[in-house]
């Protein structure tokens, strides 16, 4: 599935919400990001498992994701009835599903480090939700029982300025899976997934909040018109 905007939901009541928004990208229709999404193909693929809630969100990260990384697939995550497609990914040979998720005592005996992956594709399942929704998610989705569980490395601090997390260390959908792309060495495609983030993250901020950030975006395209120029694996 993708991110389908014209789906039956319920009402997007927040601030901006009144707003004209582009469908392709949500972003406030002087704001459209459609004429500037990236695409590379990395050295893994993010399958993400996404709650209903995120779907329609206009901040979700994850459909940066899918814009910027080839093969990026979308499932609707169900407690007890999984998505089949999401199944039918899951047993497929070429690739080697992997949820990414903070580390735990009670799953201790899954968690592996990149050296661990096999020669197959990376499947980096994102949990895609807020840190309640996935936590959940993790907890009571039985048919994610068996599958490996992986952490990013690396502790940061998120840049996302339109959603605040109770903590500091927890980054939003795109933030971990520019991270995960770092542990499996595909840095070029970290970094253009990290410059397409930090665009959005200044074009949304400055019509949310009715500022100028006409230098962080600058710089972000410019680094994204950098990272583009002249590389291989540009799909």
């Amino acid at each position: 599935m993708a991110f389908d905007v014209n789906a039956p939901r319920k009402p997007f009541i927040t601030r901006g919400s009144n707003v004209g928004r582009c469908k392709g990208c949500f972003l406030p229709l002087l704001s459209c990001l459609c004429s500037e999404k990236p695409k590379v193909k990395a050295s893994a693929v993010f399958w993400l498992l996404t709650h209903n809630d995120e779907i329609y969100k206009p901040t979700n990260t994850g459909r940066l994701i899918v814009d910027a990384i080839d093969g990026a697939r979308v499932f609707k995550w169900s407690r007890t009835e999984p998505d089949p497609e999401f199944i039918a990914a899951l047993c497929d040979d070429q690739y080697q599903p992997c949820i990414v998720f903070p580390s735990g005592e009670s799953y201790q005996q899954r968690m592996i480090v990149s050296e661990n992956l096999s020669e197959k594709t990376p499947a980096f399942i994102i949990l895609d939700g807020t840190w309640r929704q996935a936590r959940r998610m993790f907890r009571l989705s039985r048919y994610l029982d068996d599958l490996p569980v992986m952490q990013p490395n690396a502790v940061a601090i998120s840049r996302y300025h339109l959603r605040q997390s109770v903590e500091k260390h927890h980054l939003c959908t795109a933030e971990v899976a520019a991270q995960m792309l770092r542990e499996v060495s595909d840095h070029h495609s970290a970094d253009v997934l990290d410059a397409y983030f930090d665009l959005f993250n200044a074009e949304y901020y400055a019509t949310r909040r009715s500022v100028d950030m006409s230098n962080a975006s600058a710089a972000a395209r410019h680094r994204l018109a950098q990272l583009q120029g002249g590389v291989t694996n540009i799909v």
